[in-house]
């Protein structure tokens, strides 16, 4: 019984965060405010990016290849 509740607890959750419309064309410009982004520079962000794949001697997962070297 309250394996089953916790179940329904879960489902109902995520049912509840669903969104099955897209985002309006009014919708869009909000998202594409600068705000919105991630990373607010994104240079800094591939030179940080670029310095840690140096030093862990692993590349990829951002789209860039290569080892640890800092030859590529």
């Amino acid at each position: 019984m309250r394996r089953s509740a916790c179940v329904l607890l879960v489902v109902l959750a995520c049912a509840g965060c669903a969104s099955f419309a897209p985002p309006q064309p009014w919708e869009k410009g909000d998202l594409a405010k600068p705000q919105m982004q991630l990373d607010r520079d994104p240079l800094t962000a591939k030179a940080t990016q670029h310095i840690y794949q140096s030093k862990e001697a692993a590349g990829g997962g951002y789209g860039v290849g290569g080892g640890g070297c800092g030859c590529n």
